[in-house]
């Protein structure tokens, strides 16, 4: 996820080489942030050939990587500087940071073109670029000493052939400096000039030559705490078959029908969308509230929906959103514009998930059915720059397991581990690199079902690695009390609120613990309250006996009998309502 930094690329004075003649040429000289010195020096001690740079979101890779080649061109150890980035968009802005400290870049280089004019010290291309005419690459490579800086390398796994051009084009150069955040893969295509070891399990596990992770970039103040709001909601779709499921997203479904749940809350026709996207932009206001030009993002799953996202930002704000459709000309322009305005909105598909600099973005909306780990850490990459102390980041996702537990995971170090493939393997790795090529508006499941009703409910805040909120109505007091915290705030601070607000709505539940009458025969909007009723008890039992929800809801079916939640009817409702009540009294 590196991204060129906003600040004035920098070189720490005490820490130049002698060696390196002219000083004011390379820009502003003042202190490098303590990893990006330790991992200069830590290149400095053994003169690699090969160099992996590990770092998180917003650390500052790209300083990191112009201030060393920066160094080597000015002692002579390489004369020209080649810049592989995954977008076109990405190209212009190693560009513009590299003239920052006078490196010239030509972001517009083409394969099939001659000579570049004598006032760049190097070009830059994507990895697409590459694989069109690896041979054309690798012979100006020969011609001069070159450093390659390979930003986000692991798009040198994307393809075997992306891969392998990579290899071809840049084996003869006489530095190559790699950079990501996200070192870790799901599939097992070797990323080149990455070095790989035993990990004692029978996999090879990639080894980094400097890492600084989320954890420690967090305790330095380098970026953002985040915290991230799920909500989850009762679908209403129908199959290919014709056959109408109703289902609580996030609920024990099989992968299809919690794909197709996932897809139904995503799709704009329904209440979920409208729902989440007020809630965020109620949480933006508050933001802004302490930081004024604090900007959101909505990162959709193709440009339908994204057009559509747009619209009802539009309603909702009474101001157009920047839409941010695809890598295209205009697009980087689009983007650039709205980094240095103060408009509220950026709807976008996949392009700024990795990579783009809008440092003001402190509010995100996961409104993709994307759901690797590479993508999600990319996606929350985009939020947690820091640029003032006590600021936070919050990102609206679904309540469903894959993304929840990346949420949680958030600062758990990775490395990019190989296994042997097997033959299953080649097929799965064949079928995702054509998947990850794809159109981003590709629909892969068109025609599976139509996306028929959904309603939203807020669920629960992860922040820390703890989990705070009782299930509740989108639009009820409790959910605002967790969209109005302070925008500035300590993560000490943030966990002690989120502490007293579940501690509150605990309170609150327990005093509404009367006994319930049996209720007559309901309509949608009683079954819709119930259903409520019972989502904050079994969340106030699960707080009370640590049993995930979905066991409560079992125990309570077997108790007293009836269908799934989403399916029950009012008795079956109110039976459960009284049950979970009498097993509180009990305890």
């Amino acid at each position: 996820m590196s991204s060129p930094d906003p600040q004035p690329l920098v070189v720490h004075a005490d820490k130049l080489s002698p060696a390196f003649p002219d000083r004011a040429a390379w820009g502003t000289v003042k202190q490098l942030r303590a990893w990006q010195a330790a991992a200069l020096e830590a290149y400095r001690e053994t003169q690699p050939r090969d160099f992996l740079a590990v770092a998180t979101p917003g650390a500052g890779k790209t300083s990191f990587a112009l201030t060393l080649a920066a160094e080597l061109l000015n002692r002579r150890i390489v004369e020209r500087i080649t810049v592989v980035a995954p977008t076109e968009h990405l190209k212009t802005q190693w560009a513009q940071a590299a003239a920052r400290i006078g490196i010239q870049i030509d972001p517009n280089f083409g394969t099939r073109q001659g000579r570049t004019s004598a006032d760049f010290q190097g070009f830059a291309l994507t990895y697409a670029g590459v694989a069109a005419n690896p041979n054309a690459l690798r012979i100006r490579t020969e011609q001069r000493n070159t450093l390659v800086i390979l930003d986000e390398i692991h798009h040198a796994g994307d393809a075997r052939s992306w891969g392998e051009a990579v290899r071809e084009a840049f084996e003869p150069a006489r530095r190559r400096l790699a950079l990501t955040g996200t070192p870790f893969r799901s599939d097992a295509n070797p990323i080149p000039f990455v070095r790989y070891e035993p990990d004692g399990t029978g996999a090879l596990r990639s080894r980094a030559d400097y890492s600084y992770g989320y954890g420690p970039a967090l305790a330095d103040g380098i970026v953002r705490p985040v915290l991230f709001l799920a909500y989850s909601g009762d679908m209403h779709w129908r199959t290919k078959a014709g056959d109408e499921l109703t289902a609580r997203l996030g609920g024990p479904l099989t992968k299809d029908l919690a794909a197709q749940a996932l897809r139904t809350a995503l799709d704009p026709g329904g209440a979920w969308i409208p729902a989440v996207l007020r809630a965020a932009d109620t949480r933006l206001s508050e933001v802004r509230s302490g930081v004024p030009d604090a900007g959101g993002l909505v990162i959709a799953g193709d440009q339908t929906n994204a057009r559509a996202y747009a619209k009802i930002l539009t309603q909702l704000t009474g101001r157009k959103p920047a839409l941010v459709l695809s890598d295209e000309p205009g697009s980087s322009k689009r983007i650039s514009d709205f980094a240095e305005s103060d408009e509220r909105w950026m709807v976008a598909v996949r392009m700024v998930s990795e990579g783009v600099d809008v440092p003001r973005l402190a509010v995100g909306v996961y409104a993709t059915p994307t759901l690797t780990p590479l993508f999600f850490a990319q996606a929350v990459g985009r939020f947690v720059r820091a640029r003032a102390k006590g600021e936070t980041a919050s990102v609206f996702l679904p309540s469903i397991a894959p993304l929840l537990g990346l949420a949680a995971e958030l600062e758990a170090e990775r490395d990019h581990a190989l296994k042997p493939p097997t033959a299953q393997d080649e097929a799965a790795l064949l079928a995702e690199a054509e998947r990850e090529q794809t159109e981003p508006d590709a629909d892969l499941d068109e025609g599976a079902f139509t996306a028929l009703a959904s309603e939203a409910d807020f669920e629960k805040v992860l922040f820390d690695g703890g989990e705070f909120g009782l299930q509740t109505m989108a639009g009820s007091d409790e959910e605002r009390d967790y969209l109005g915290l302070p925008g500035l705030l300590e993560p000490d601070q943030v966990k002690d609120l989120l502490r007293r607000r579940q501690a509150d709505h605990l309170e609150r539940s327990e005093q509404r613990g009367t006994p319930t009458q049996p209720r007559p025969v309901a309509g949608h909007q009683q079954l819709r309250e119930l259903r409520k009723e019972l989502n904050g008890l079994v969340g106030a039992w699960h707080h009370r006996t640590g049993k995930p929800h979905g066991v409560i809801h079992n125990e309570l079916r077997e108790a007293c009998g009836g269908p799934a939640a989403v399916a029950a009817d009012a008795e079956q409702l109110t039976s459960r309502i009284e049950r979970i009540r009498a097993w509180a009294t009990r305890a």
